[in-house]
């Protein structure tokens, strides 16, 4: 359904997607991830149309995004960072605004809007104004107007940023259905945990596609499980505290917090009785220790190391 080859965008003497190459399956949840300034969104923008390509090539269902940008347009829809909304209309208005952009007349529709608002639930909130809805709501609201057309492919750039865990798990409940029913959907975000819920993801850094496929393959990488090294899982109380005696105990590679809990590569060779007795120095005297399989979060974060820690603009 998406297909790009060796996609490209220079600005002046900056580039910032630099040959670009990943195809997405129709139906499959595509997710992309990147640290900010990575040419995350700028990908989504040549896809939609709205840059041209400085070299390579890219398609939509078969359709040359550069040169049938008119014959896409009908294909696909947007959610941008910045919900698209009128502040001023309300969420019928807006709706039956965006509907009218799109072409719907008369029954059609009056048809469409209301299989949206059953679709998102929006009924409670028909009459009030955009401005007025908490940011779960207006990520609804932009949905809607996003699905009016009926795309076979929606992008979705960091659609949960700043919404409420409750608000993001329903979103992503309302990406599945759109999934089963066919739909291919493109999705930016800084949640790990969303990213599990991908199909496929792929990671761009510094301009480049450094890595893209299922997640489960993602996770077997050498770079993410060096020879002769382990993961293991430490909790314990003063987690803070622990991290750092394990940054210093030698034959620990990398230590990262995750709640309560620290996740350690370490040596195979390093004993669990090495990382209590450091950790007894600095007042521990309880530790959980178990052996656990890298994350995503894991993933690319050794990427990220293996191809500097720079940012892009």
């Amino acid at each position: 359904m998406i297909s790009c080859e060796n996609l490209t965008k220079r600005f002046g003497h900056f580039t910032a997607v630099d040959h670009v190459s990943f195809s997405v399956a129709k139906g499959s949840i595509f997710g992309f991830l990147g640290p900010n300034g990575s040419g995350k969104s700028t990908v989504i923008r040549m896809l939609c149309g709205l840059l041209e390509p400085s070299d390579g090539h890219a398609s939509i269902a078969g359709f040359d995004v550069a040169r049938e940008g008119e014959r896409i347009k009908s294909l696909i829809g947007y959610m941008s960072q910045k919900f698209s909304l009128y502040d001023e209309l309300t969420v019928y208005e807006n709706l039956m605004f965006y509907g009218r952009l799109y072409g719907l007349r008369g029954a059609t529709l009056t048809q469409r809007r209301d299989e949206l608002i059953t679709l998102t639930h929006l009924e409670p909130y028909l009459a009030r104004r955009a401005a007025l809805l908490s940011g779960g709501w207006r990520q609804r609201l932009a949905m809607a107007c996003a699905l009016v057309h009926k795309p076979r492919v929606l992008f979705l750039d960091e659609p949960t940023a700043g919404i409420d865990p409750v608000a993001r798990r329903e979103l992503w409940d309302l990406l599945f259905e759109f999934s089963s029913l066919g739909m291919t959907l493109f999705v930016t975000t800084h949640y790990m945990d969303e990213a599990e819920r991908c199909s496929h993801v792929g990671y761009i850094h510094l301009s480049k596609l450094i890595v893209c496929g299922l997640p489960d393959d993602l996770k077997l990488l050498p770079e993410v499980n060096p020879p002769g090294t382990k993961r293991i899982d430490v909790t314990c109380d003063h987690v803070t505290t622990g991290l750092q005696a394990m940054r210093g105990l030698a034959g620990v590679k990398t230590a990262t917090v995750f709640g309560q809990s620290m996740h350690l590569l370490v040596e195979e060779s390093l004993r669990e009785e090495l990382i209590r007795e450091r950790l007894a120095v600095v007042g521990i005297a309880h530790a959980d220790i178990r052996p656990i399989a890298p994350s995503l979060e894991d993933v690319f974060v050794a990427l990220t190391n293996r191809n500097g820690n720079g940012g892009g603009a």
